[in-house]
């Protein structure tokens, strides 16, 4: 399989990497974030959560963020619905796409939304018809593909069942998570492998935290089986409220770093992306997590 000549990237920074934060970030700096992002170039923005303001209170001003954004037609905006209740509220806010999520492991499909996977589907499948049925995109995350902080090393068997949950509820796309950063470029390899066998190439995504630094790496491994698609957070925002020891998702910045110097198109400019970076780690008042963002501002 020959290395894709042009990645699609989706910034997930405005809601995975903030839902964990413990200090609010209003809503107003969360608008401003997602028009740098996309005067970057991104088409792709991962807003908010329609989630209960109980579990993740940093996203109880989803419909604000996303009245407030200033839409640009060629950019899609997304956001999570874990329930039905979610989805109808989301609606209302007449998003591009919407992400439903479920996790490869049974502990953490407990830990993370108090039910089994199998549960998880039969809650998700009235919301993706629901979706399906207003001409609104589908996509959905498989976590803890690889590794669960709870059962350990997960099998590439388990990330194919789920797979193929996600493929019989009507899912569009699939994105293959390490969510807690554990995996390295074979074991991601062959849960890409795993999912392959229910999505096709053009519907599979991936999407790596850093935690143990690998995350550049597994991203490289899945470019040489031709995925062309992944998620990433600028200035490295983010963790999981539900994995412990989950860092940071990789890098925006990084990522574009790598595949700029391959020679792979992105559509993004790095210059604008790194300025983007710099706005949200100058409100939160600590360091980017993006190495390449440390560097270029250094210079």
């Amino acid at each position: 399989m020959s290395i894709p000549s042009r990645v699609k990237l989706v910034d997930v920074g405005p809601r995975d990497g903030l839902q964990n934060e413990k200090q609010a970030v209003p809503a107003a700096v969360k608008i401003e974030l997602v028009h740098r992002l996309q005067a970057a170039g991104l088409k792709d923005i991962e807003v908010t959560s329609f989630v209960s303001p109980k579990w993740v209170p940093q996203m109880a001003d989803n419909a604000e963020v996303m009245a407030g954004i200033q839409r640009q037609a060629d950019v899609r905006y997304s956001v999570l619905t874990p329930n039905m209740q979610g989805y109808q509220a989301a609606a209302q806010s007449k998003p591009d796409e919407i992400v439903v999520f479920a996790a490869a492991s049974e502990a953490f499909s407990q830990k993370n939304i108090n039910c089994s996977i199998e549960e998880s589907i039969q809650r998700f499948a009235p919301v993706v018809e629901a979706a399906l049925a207003a001409g609104i995109y589908v996509r959905g995350a498989m976590s803890c593909v690889v590794g669960c902080p709870y059962e350990g090393e997960v099998p590439p068997a388990s990330v194919e069942r789920l797979a193929k949950l996600m493929k019989s509820i009507g899912v569009q796309h699939i994105g293959v998570a390490d969510t807690i950063g554990v995996g390295t470029p074979r074991k991601v390899q062959a849960a890409m492998e795993a999912t392959l066998k229910h999505y096709h190439l053009n519907d599979i995504s991936g999407h790596f935290h850093d935690t143990y630094g690998q995350a550049l790496a597994n991203t490289l491994a899945s470019l040489e089986m031709g995925v062309w698609q992944y998620d990433a957070s600028v200035a490295g925002l983010g963790g999981c409220p539900y994995a412990k020891g989950a860092t940071g998702n990789v890098a925006t910045e990084d990522v574009v770093y790598m595949l700029h110097g391959m020679g792979i198109e992105t559509g993004i400019d790095l210059q604008k992306l790194v300025a983007a970076g710099a706005f949200i780690s100058d409100f939160l008042q600590r360091k980017s997590g993006s190495r390449v963002a440390t560097a270029m501002l250094k210079a």
